[in-house]
């Protein structure tokens, strides 16, 4: 199975347990009074304990599919990405000697590289820099 097709597939899977999950916790009934708006009486779907059962299971298990899922679209996101770090002991050891991580193969004499432009150090840019721009010496203090 391709990984694009399994991530598709798990984020579909995640926004329907997303979107049941709100469905069930809005079925359930208030009990915390936030409001003043608790659910009295017996409204005929089932007794009051049995609907608070069956709703807190299925809260449950949806949120527990919803952190399965989530954790199955972490790990199907990361096998592409290969086990190759950002920090890699190549790359710090040729940032501190200054050296290519890898040793390049000796190319033919026949084709010289093309040689890239240098760019201009700190000097020189001041130095191209027209006598107005420059800034006037500090005066001295006294």
């Amino acid at each position: 199975m391709n990984d694009a097709m399994l991530q598709t597939i798990l984020l579909v899977v995640m926004f329907i347990i997303s979107v049941a999950l709100t469905g069930v916790i809005l079925l359930q009934r208030s009990e915390g009074g936030a409001l003043g708006m608790g659910g009295g009486g017996n409204n005929g779907f089932m007794t009051a304990r049995g609907a608070g059962n069956l709703l807190t299971r299925v809260t449950a298990i949806l949120g527990a599919a919803f952190f399965v899922c989530a954790i199955a679209l972490t790990i199907a996101g990361n096998i592409e990405r290969g086990s190759g770090s950002v920090i890699d002991a190549d790359a710090v050891g040729s940032i501190a000697i200054g050296a290519p991580a890898q040793p390049q193969a000796e190319q033919p004499a026949a084709t010289p590289a093309p040689a890239a432009p240098s760019a201009m150090s700190l000097d020189e840019l001041e130095a191209s820099l027209p006598a107005a721009a420059q800034p006037a010496p500090a005066a001295p203090a006294q």
